[in-house]
């Protein structure tokens, strides 16, 4: 009787939406009972009993409540329907009528069926609600025990690295104090791109940033981000890409810190890998998919499903930098790609290594009539 009693409370005193979720409901509302109005009205045409009128309306009220958000529009269905099919589906038709034998309580009886059926569609959605806000919780507990540990690490290491520096100065040569001073800058670097990635993350996923997409070349946004990475890495990078001008809309600073990242991820990252390849090109289904590999020993089998989650395992391997996670950047990568409608995926490759790719949707840009050609490398 509580939960009775809470849902009508509920219904009458509707949460606040704006106009156009206002008319978006309202509207879904009249569309599912003007169709039961008409399934009913096309049944009594063709001389099926009346008896199927009460379920029709009881399934238009259990999509309304699906379909729209709260209570109200749930229980005005409920109750337009019960005198819905007083009014126009019972005898005598087009009158209302509750004095026919057993009428008030098939009256009462749907009230109560819509009714309930109102209510436990409205519980399903808010356990439904619950649990999406629970796993948003979760996800940000298990970022904030990866960023722990990801920002603890390289500001211990700058800690340590100037305070050698400071209370050992005139004892270090110069090449001992550059290459603590390097350190420090990388290690500095490096938590640059970790605030890059956590802000990408928080803001895509909580709705935050407003991509601005626009028509990007996608081998000027490759160049970038490899000319970007050769300033800070040494590692050897080939960059393939196709005869033709791929048009790609896209957020060019977004994409830039994605291929950033994969590169990266390849040097503190990948196991024995002596060079990346990032090569592009444009699928049948008219997308462009973005490729970073390497030539290392790969991606453990068990750790393939488990990549892109924001809480993942650091390195145990005693060759491994395991400086900063890999999740939080992967993680990144994830939504970025997903704002912008790809999809992302890695796996190993055949002959050794690890391929991580993206696709993006593509426009169709005139390019004076090339075909798709060779691809080019640098």
């Amino acid at each position: 009787m509580k939960d009775v009693l809470r849902y009508l409370r509920d219904a009458l005193i509707p949460r606040r939406q704006s106009r156009r979720e206002i008319v978006r409901d309202l509207g879904i509302t009249l569309a599912l009972l003007a169709a039961a109005a008409l399934l009913c009205a096309g049944l009594n045409v063709v001389g099926e009993s009346d008896s199927a009128v009460p379920l029709v309306f009881v399934l238009a009220v259990l999509l309304t409540a699906r379909f729209t958000d709260g209570y109200f529009y749930g229980l005005f269905a409920t109750i337009a329907s019960v005198f819905g099919v007083n009014y126009a589906f019972t005898y005598p038709y087009f009158e209302f009528n509750f004095s026919l034998t057993g009428y008030p309580l098939t009256t009462v009886t749907m009230f109560a069926v819509s009714l309930v059926v109102g209510m436990l569609t409205e519980q399903v959605k808010r356990q439904s609600r619950v649990q999406a806000e629970a796993e948003r919780e979760k996800m940000k507990a298990n970022l904030l025990r990866s960023v722990s540990h990801d920002l603890r690490t390289p500001l211990t290491a700058i800690i340590g690295s100037s305070t050698v520096v400071l209370e050992h100065y005139d004892a270090l040569g110069d090449e001992e104090k550059k290459e603590l001073v390097w350190q420090v800058r990388d290690d500095a670097q490096g938590l640059v791109r970790l605030v890059e990635n956590i802000l990408s993350i928080t803001r895509i996923n909580d709705g935050a940033v407003q991509l601005k997409k626009s028509p990007e070349a996608a081998e000027e946004i490759a160049a970038e981000a490899v000319n970007k990475f050769r300033k800070n890495h040494t590692m050897p990078v080939r960059v393939c890409v196709p005869d033709e001008l791929l048009m790609v809309p896209m957020d060019a600073m977004l994409i830039e810190q994605v291929l950033g990242n994969l590169m990266e991820n390849v040097v503190i990252h990948a196991r024995d890998a002596t060079a990346i390849e990032l090569s592009i090109s444009r699928t049948r289904d008219d997308r462009v998919r973005f490729c970073v590999e390497d030539d290392g020993r790969g991606i453990d089998a068990e750790i393939l499903p488990r990549l892109f989650e924001e809480l993942f395992p650091h390195a145990q391997d005693a060759n491994a930098d395991g400086r900063r996670s890999m999740g939080i950047g992967l993680s990144a990568c994830m939504s970025i790609v997903k704002a912008h409608g790809g999809h992302m995926y890695a796996e190993n490759r055949q002959q050794g290594g690890a391929r991580v790719c993206f696709e993006l949707p593509m426009e169709e840009v005139d390019d004076g009539g090339e075909g798709q050609g060779a691809d080019r490398r640098r």
